[in-house]
């Protein structure tokens, strides 16, 4: 009995061809590899997978944060025993206090403590509170990407360095539960609309912001310049009401009950700081810290650098003011005019 192994040497050889023809693409794409790693790590316009394994990577950071890293109590306690002078009725700011002072936030502080309050158990529960902050952490890094996206300038690598790689950041968030990541969230959004021509709806995110922290005030020359450039006075004047009227409408019940106490509390410019908080200015002597004249000249000094930035840096890198009453003459900006002025 004989058998062909004719049919059996032409599909082996069949099978041969086609894993030549596999391999052959294999290599192929081998060779477009190292092409696309540095276009994932170096491209500004190829931001996405970098950025989608870091959000992936900074849930598990947090996660291993808040349950492996022990919690660090500042001024937690503090926001819940201030907002819980609101809870009992009491309207007039400066009858809210806590264990580190009288309440010297705005009005927006207080409303989303409040719900923080009511959340965590009238505080007491500090795991849901950092789980909440972790969440606003990772809000603001989706905000954060989203800008650097639209600037096309940042090369994505740069990303790790931004987040996961930094102690700090996380401490604020998770392990402090600081006020400031949710003023900082409130700005990113408005620079984020900014960015996208939206300017009412972003100056109304930037008071929001104003209303939780009052550092905030720290960009609103950026932003005066930003408004004066694209709208012209008129529609300036507009968006600084829209960037008022939360304010008052948030303090209402507050300058009901005493107007005078809200804004000399919640907007005190004159605010002392204790020496034991400083990180910047720790290696000046307690009584240099705590001149007025070295506070006095700071804030002079701040000014003057301020104008330095107009005159030399800022007005070579935007177009020109509209001083006139109309609104025809409106310039376009880019997202990096805006990101230059606000972060430069």
């Amino acid at each position: 009995m004989s058998i062909n192994i004719l049919p059996f040497c032409i599909s082996f050889r069949s099978f041969i061809v086609m894993l030549q023809s596999q391999w052959v693409k294999v290599r192929s794409h081998m060779a477009r590899l190292p092409a696309l790693v540095e276009r994932i790590l170096y491209d500004p316009r190829f931001p996405l997978p970098i950025m989608f394994c870091l959000f992936l990577a900074e849930i598990v950071v947090n996660y291993f944060i808040i349950n492996e890293i022990k919690y660090t109590e500042i001024d937690w306690r503090a926001y819940m025993q201030e907002v819980e002078g609101v809870v009992n009725g009491t309207y007039d700011y400066t009858k809210l206090k806590g264990d580190t002072g009288p309440l010297v936030y705005p009005a927006g502080f207080v409303y989303i403590f409040l719900g923080l309050y009511h959340l965590t158990e009238k505080g007491t529960n500090i795991r849901l509170a950092q789980y909440i902050f972790a969440a606003i952490y990772l809000v603001t890094l989706l905000v954060v990407f989203d800008i650097y996206r639209q600037s096309k300038r940042i090369a994505p690598y740069f990303f790790l360095f931004m987040c996961c790689a930094s102690y700090r950041i996380h401490s604020i968030y998770v392990l402090r539960l600081f006020n400031d990541p949710i003023a900082m969230l409130l700005f990113f959004i408005s620079v984020s609309l900014f960015i996208r021509d939206y300017w009412g709806l972003g100056c109304l995110f930037y008071s929001f912001g104003v209303s939780v922290k009052m550092n905030i005030l720290l960009f609103s020359p950026a932003l005066l310049l930003l408004l004066l450039v694209r709208h012209g006075i008129l529609k300036t004047i507009y968006h600084l009401i829209i960037c008022a009227l939360p304010q008052i409408v948030l303090a209402l019940p507050f300058l009901i009950e005493n107007p005078v106490g809200y804004i000399v509390r919640s907007f005190d410019l004159g605010r002392q700081f204790l020496f034991q908080w400083t990180v910047n200015w720790r290696f000046l002597p307690e009584d240099i810290f705590l001149n007025r004249y070295f506070h006095i000249s700071l804030l002079v000094l701040h000014i003057c650098v301020l104008l330095l930035f107009i005159q030399c840096r800022w007005k070579c890198m935007i177009p020109p003011i509209n001083w006139t009453l109309s609104s025809k003459k409106q310039k376009n900006l880019g997202p990096n005019h805006i990101l230059f002025l606000f972060f430069k």
